[in-house]
């Protein structure tokens, strides 16, 4: 288990996180982080957690009308 510490950063507060943990999430400077509440606490992650609920929605169409799909492609 980590700890982080809440620092203040101007007029704000956040926290610093540990280069083990900016390279388990592969991300860098710069990018963005999507934070999620769930019921066991806090989420953090570089994949935005709507398209991958949207992309989910488009795997199941397209399994589920893969024959009408395949007319249309020609």
């Amino acid at each position: 288990m980590t700890t982080i510490k809440i620092r203040s950063i101007g007029n704000s507060l956040g926290v610093v996180l540990p280069k083990e943990m900016i390279a388990r999430l592969r991300v860098a400077k710069g990018d963005i982080l999507f934070v999620q509440e769930t019921v066991d606490g806090i989420r953090l992650t570089p994949y935005d957690p709507e398209f991958q609920q949207q992309m989910e929605i488009a795997k199941m169409v397209m399994r589920e009308d893969r024959d009408a799909l395949r007319a249309l492609s020609k």
